[in-house]
């Protein structure tokens, strides 16, 4: 059996009591356009490869595949806080974010471009993870997610932020319609566009613009700069997968649990 390859990210390794992962797509069971470690049931891959895969991650955090949770994702700010409730997937609840101060869960969110986001304040023990799209960014699903971290006693100048591998600054060509939003919020967030070759097209650094927000929260983050797009042996991505004429595309896990 392949290993499943992870990335660590300086910002939350070597934390007490958390553990972390930023899967690529390498160890799993799925092949073809799902090739291997497909771990998101709304792809058209076979449920039972994902719920093998997911199965593969868990145990690397030495818990049951029903002890990994991930979320029915909609480019929401909507973050729940995980007690002693379990779920299935598919049939999680509708969100972006999860925060727990509870050991032995793991909490996930799948991307294939959008920014994995895993947060810890190891001093309260209070961990969360959230899936933030340039739309969910916008809206400011990281800030809602320190929030619910805070309510279960994080201090937001001690957490912690991974931002995960996601479409990288070189990469991520938008429609002429896109900076105005962002700029209507802060005039100098024209610092994440500039001009994209095709005319009337702009390339934005979606890592850079979610550093921006967190750092006017207090917490301090790090983001690896991990190319989603250009990097296909590694990482799963809906972009290239739309440019090359692939209607679907598998879903990459990041994780993050409190030791028990």
């Amino acid at each position: 059996m392949i290993q499943a390859t992870t990335i660590q990210a300086p910002g939350l390794s070597g934390l007490d009591g958390i553990d972390h992962r930023f899967f690529t797509r390498r160890g799993g069971v799925s092949d073809g356009l799902y090739s291997s470690l497909n771990c998101g049931y709304g792809s058209g891959d076979s449920p039972d490869n994902v719920r093998e895969n997911r199965r593969r991650a868990a145990e690397s955090f030495a818990v049951g595949e029903t002890d990994l949770l991930t979320l029915h994702q909609i480019h929401s700010t909507d973050v729940l806080t995980v007690a002693d409730t379990r779920w299935t997937s598919p049939g999680a609840p509708k969100a972006d974010g999860l925060v727990t101060d509870r050991p032995g869960v793991v909490l996930g969110v799948l991307a294939a471009d959008c920014a994995p986001v895993l947060l810890a304040d190891s001093g309260k023990g209070v961990i969360g993870a959230c899936h933030a799209g340039w739309k969910g960014a916008l809206g400011g699903v990281v800030e809602a997610t320190i929030s619910a971290m805070a309510k279960l006693g994080a201090r937001r100048e001690q957490i912690r932020v991974a931002i995960g591998p996601c479409i990288g600054r070189d990469s991520y060509e938008v429609g002429p319609e896109f900076p105005a939003p962002f700029l209507a919020q802060d005039p100098a967030n024209d610092r994440f566009f500039r001009t994209a070759p095709r005319a009337g097209h702009f390339i934005f650094d979606l890592a850079g613009y979610l550093l921006g927000r967190i750092a006017r929260t207090g917490a301090t983050a790090h983001a690896p700069r991990h190319d989603t797009l250009g990097a296909t042996e590694d990482f799963f991505s809906y972009r290239r997968n739309t440019l090359q004429g692939v209607r679907d595309y598998g879903r990459g896990l990041s994780a993050i649990a409190l030791r028990s």
